[in-house]
């Protein structure tokens, strides 16, 4: 796919493993740190980059987006990272710090509407609507800057799968970690998005 050259590119990844990827629980909002799984992965995601004229990087305020987005500035000589809350994961409210099994086992009722529509709204978790339209926000924030050179922005699964979605009108399926797109930005909208890279599962 060809980009126009007044077009802003924007390269959206998912941070790096935690432990809590590695045994599926729920994190939502919850901060969870890297493991060194995910480290290694965030360096892997850095050598993906390189070479395409990142200058500036973006990301949520959780460790492990942070974390990934460190990594990989410093491998790419990038000397400023610019933190925004707005790009952190949808907050999953009763689910977090669950496995399936155990969302189903404790909170069964609840579960079993999520699972008709993922729509449906956990306990204490945060609407569709407000993930959308606050990642939404801060890509588009990037986008209008005056920014020269790329950007990557680190962010989470849930909130980049619904910002695709948002643009394409198709969710995509679950993402790995480091899962990477390249987004398109020109004459005031979000043109294309496209999978780069489907990340480590």
């Amino acid at each position: 796919m060809v980009f126009l050259a007044s077009a802003m590119t924007i390269f959206l990844a998912r941070h790096g493993e935690t432990e809590w990827n590695r045994v599926g629980r729920w994190q939502g909002s919850t901060d969870i740190p890297l493991s060194e799984v995910g480290r290694a992965q965030a360096r892997h995601l850095a050598e993906r980059l390189r070479n395409r004229d990142v200058t500036e990087v973006f990301t949520s305020d959780l460790s492990r987006a942070r974390e990934t987005a460190e990594i990989v500035a410093q491998a790419l000589g990038v000397t400023r990272i610019r933190v925004d809350p707005r790009l952190r994961e949808r907050g999953f409210g009763c689910f977090e710090g669950l496995t399936r099994e155990e969302c189903e086992e404790r909170h069964t009722e609840v579960w079993a509407r999520y699972l008709a529509d993922r729509r449906t709204v956990p306990p204490g978790a945060e609407a569709q609507e407000q993930v959308v339209a606050r990642v939404v926000a801060a890509l588009t924030a990037v986008a209008e800057s005056d920014l020269t050179g790329h950007v990557l922005v680190v962010s989470h699964g849930a909130a980049i799968r619904s910002f695709v979605r948002t643009i394409t009108g198709t969710a995509p399926a679950p993402l790995a970690n480091t899962a990477l797109f390249s987004v398109s930005y020109g004459a005031g909208s979000f043109s294309s998005i496209m999978l780069l890279d489907p990340g480590v599962p």
